[in-house]
């Protein structure tokens, strides 16, 4: 197997596995690679703990490090997840909150280890991408209003009604 050349290294305060499972078990494109544990003692852990965790979300090779409490995650990386329908919308924002996460604006939330999502259904996207700026400000604006994104708002907002 070719070594991957560039991937996402996420910290973990002892739980990449846990996360890097729950993610492979959520999203289509996911999986759980090696395992790695440590061959020595760490600040953050002893040897044998699992010290990295090579997965996969939906097609984006990560690596997760047990590094320790000692870094959080803040909203300037997120996952976003583009979404065909209500349905798959709901599935994975519930999947995230459900499982400890907490809800955001805008379709944006964190799931329980601070990592950020964006559900974003595609047609929001192509609502506030409009080429009649009046509805793209309309659809922009229901937006602003939710958590969860609700299409049938975004596709009221952007006809007017």
């Amino acid at each position: 197997m070719r070594p991957v050349k560039n991937r996402i290294c996420l910290w973990y305060d002892g739980d990449a596995e846990e996360a890097a499972r729950f993610y492979a078990s959520t999203f289509p494109d996911s999986a759980v690679g090696a395992v790695h544990r440590a061959p020595a003692d760490y600040p953050a852990g002893k040897e044998g703990d699992v010290l990295t965790v090579e997965f996969r979300v939906m097609g984006i090779p990560c690596l997760g490090l047990n590094g320790g409490p000692g870094v959080r995650h803040n909203w300037a990386f997120s996952f976003q997840v583009a979404t065909l329908d209500q349905a798959e919308t709901d599935r994975y924002w519930h999947a995230i909150i459900d499982h400890g996460g907490q809800a955001s604006e805008c379709g944006w939330c964190q799931d329980k280890w601070g990592i950020s999502w964006q559900i974003t259904p595609q047609v929001l996207t192509e609502a506030i991408s409009d080429p009649d700026p009046e509805a793209a400000r309309r659809a922009f604006e229901a937006m602003m209003q939710m958590g969860k994104i609700d299409i049938a708002t975004i596709e009221a907002a952007r006809r007017g009604e």
